[in-house]
């Protein structure tokens, strides 16, 4: 069986994920699992570029028309890009959360923490 979830992605039990871009880069968003969820995404509050946040703590904010949800940071770093489209469109977050959905990248300060994420094979099996 294939997995639904990317396989090059990490994986959180909350529902994020963290694509590793570089050495020191990882862009996060949220699962195909989390939007369908939340439902309809009518508004999206990104962090401030400059932010530093620890690994678990609180990111972002994501607004449905069900619900409002607290996106936490899959790993500890300073949040070094927002995803502007998704000021406008964020729908984005519903139609496309692997690609054009996602939400930030973060300067990682411990790539091991990266380590600790799940592989899609693991989250999957875990919904």
């Amino acid at each position: 069986m294939t997995s639904p979830s990317p396989n090059h992605l990490k994986y959180t039990a909350s529902h994020e994920w963290a694509n590793e871009e570089s050495a020191d880069i990882v862009t996060i968003g949220i699962t195909e699992h989390a939007q369908s969820l939340l439902g309809d995404v009518v508004f999206v509050e990104l962090p401030e570029v400059g932010k530093n946040v620890a690994a678990g703590e609180g990111v972002a904010v994501i607004e449905s028309v069900k619900a409002a949800a607290d996106v936490y940071a899959p790993v500890s770093g300073e949040v070094v890009e927002v995803n502007d489209a998704l000021t406008s469109t964020p729908e984005l977050v519903n139609s496309s959360p692997y690609e054009n959905g996602w939400l930030c990248k973060l300067k990682m300060e411990n790539k091991e923490e990266l380590d600790k994420l799940m592989l899609a094979e693991a989250y999957d099996a875990g919904l």
